[in-house]
């Protein structure tokens, strides 16, 4: 058994995929072709975003959104300390400096009561997070962001397919930034990435800064980036998006078996919105002993993930730079433990995993 199994997904599509490529080598046209054209034109359908425009991975995809909106040298973004590194990251990439809100301990995500008190002159955009598959409370942070006349950038590395009151996330914010890590609800097999965009001003602009700052040969009208996504990953991904309904129902049912065969107190089961439609990219429970369950766990070769062990600010490229510990984010980072949840997971593995773990005695 494994945290994800890579393989058994491309065994599904191997064939399909491989005349794809074959066909993409065959042809010489490797970038920013057909392929790509039709994922960002899938993509968009399927999300109902105006604009889309695809790029070489998830973190890029949040750094072309933050210089998009002049975000740089001495602003701040305000986002959440508790998800992948990327997030701020990109903060700082562009120049900016990222202000931690601590978040909400039953979503995980960034909790919206603690945003406004961080609002200062020098806020430019929140930069939520829609953790695990579960989306943040976007109409809340949404309406924030119009009082006080921020951007609104949503992370959605881990959410493709995810909603929040029926409206997919990526929509919510001035823009959707999403991961195709292979890992991902939607996987290709390297690098992608995607935004999803509401104003074509943002739209234009976008388009120009994944390529060296133009959209024609020669042209640089300002300082850009070489991220596009290649032929090869657009063609996998345009086999599999037809299949993300799919990937995901999988997923939610693998989820409604531990919710509803894990019987043990000392387990905390993840907590679902009432607004929000779980896609589970991460199955992620709190404990309140995670090493002395870990080595229970290693015991019975069941295998796990941590994501996260430690809120962002305390990494060391950040360590040294003031921040504050936010009570939330510290424990939940010490708690969280993620399960085995993945499309090809076989349900006979499921129910062991739930047995086993009803036997843990904390």
């Amino acid at each position: 058994m494994k945290i994800f199994d890579l393989k058994k997904q491309y065994k599904d599509f191997g064939n399909i995929i491989d005349k794809k490529i074959l066909k993409i080598l065959s042809s010489g046209n490797y970038i920013l072709g057909d392929n790509v054209k039709k994922f960002e034109q899938l993509s968009g359908k399927y999300l109902n975003s105006k604009y889309t425009v695809s790029c070489n991975s998830g973190t890029d995809a949040l750094v072309l959104s933050l210089r998009s909106l002049g975000i740089g040298s001495g602003d701040d973004v305000i986002t959440s300390p508790f998800t992948y590194f990327a997030t701020a990251e990109a903060i700082s990439l562009v120049g900016a400096k990222p202000i931690f809100a601590d978040i909400n301990p039953h979503t995980f995500n960034i909790n919206p009561k603690k945003i406004v008190s961080l609002i200062s002159k020098k806020t430019k955009a929140v930069l939520s997070v829609n953790l695990f598959g579960q989306a943040a409370e976007l109409d809340e942070i949404n309406k924030i962001c119009k009082s006080y006349s921020l951007n609104h950038v949503e992370d959605c590395a881990q959410s493709f397919g995810a909603s929040f009151k029926k409206k997919q996330t990526g929509t919510y914010g001035d823009m959707g930034c999403f991961s195709f890590f292979p890992t991902k609800n939607l996987g290709c097999f390297g690098d992608g990435g995607l935004i999803s965009i509401k104003n074509k001003k943002y739209y234009d602009l976008i388009l120009k800064l994944r390529t060296h700052g133009g959209t024609k040969r020669n042209q640089h009208d300002l300082i850009g980036y070489n991220s596009r996504l290649d032929e090869i990953q657009a063609a996998i991904l345009n086999v599999k998006i037809n299949y993300v309904h799919s990937f995901i129902s999988k997923r939610k049912r693998i989820a409604d078996i531990y919710n509803k065969n894990i019987k043990n107190d000392n387990i905390i089961l993840p907590f679902t919105h009432k607004n929000a439609d779980h896609s589970y990219n991460q199955y992620t429970v709190r404990v309140s002993n995670r090493k002395k369950i870990e080595k229970y766990l290693n015991k019975n070769n069941i295998p796990f993930g941590i994501y996260y062990s430690k809120p962002i600010y305390n990494y060391n490229a950040y360590k040294n730079r003031g921040y504050k510990s936010l009570p939330m984010a510290e424990k939940i980072s010490k708690q969280c433990l993620s399960l085995p949840i993945y499309p090809e997971l076989p349900i006979q593995h499921v129910k062991s995993i739930c047995n086993i773990l009803n036997n843990y005695d904390g």
